[in-house]
C-alpha cells in the first residue's frame, strides 16, 4: 500500500459495484490528484449500513479526452470527467462497516465519504482490519 494515503470512493449502485470489480476501472467526476500507487477504498451502502466493500491500487487516471471513443461515450452518459484504472482490485468477502473502523468517530455519513482523502495510517488500519478478518479475495489485475 502507498505511504501517500488514499481516498474513499462511494459506489451508489450495485451494478456499478460489480462493474468496478470486474473491470478494475472507476469513472469519476471528482477533481483529485490521483497518483499511481495510491489506494482507493470502495464504499457501498449495504443492508446494515455504509461499508467498505473492497479496494484498489491506482495504475493511472485518464481525463475523458484521452479515453477511447467507447469510454468517452460512457463518461458522457454518466457525466464523468475521467477514468481511474487500477493495477488491481480486491473485494471483501464480507463488507466492513465504516462504523466499526477508525472512521467511526467521523461526523461524516453516507455520500459525504465520497472523495474523502485518507492518511496513510487510516488506510493501513482499515486494510489491516479487513485482511485480519480474512475478508479479501483478488478479483482483477490490469497490469
Amino acid at each position: 500500500m502507498s505511504e501517500r494515503g488514499g481516498y474513499i470512493l462511494r459506489i451508489g449502485d450495485e451494478r456499478w459495484v460489480e462493474r468496478v470489480f470486474e473491470m478494475a476501472i472507476y469513472y469519476s467526476n471528482l477533481n483529485r490528484s490521483w497518483s499511481r500507487g495510491e489506494t482507493v477504498l470502495f464504499v457501498h451502502k449495504t443492508p446494515v449500513g455504509d461499508s467498505f466493500v473492497g479496494y484498489g491500487v491506482i495504475a493511472q487516471a485518464r481525463q475523458k479526452r484521452f479515453l477511447s471513443e467507447e469510454e468517452r461515450a460512457e463518461c458522457e452518459r454518466g457525466g464523468w470527467k475521467r477514468a481511474i484504472e487500477f493495477q488491481y482490485v480486491m473485494r471483501f468477502e464480507k463488507p466492513l462497516l465504516i462504523k466499526e473502523t477508525v472512521l467511526a468517530r467521523s461526523r461524516l455519513r453516507g455520500r459525504f465519504f465520497h472523495g474523502l482523502k485518507l492518511q496513510p495510517e487510516q488506510v493501513r488500519n482499515i486494510l489491516t482490519q479487513a485482511e485480519g478478518l480474512n475478508l479479501t479475495k483478488s478479483l482483477k489485475t490490469n497490469h
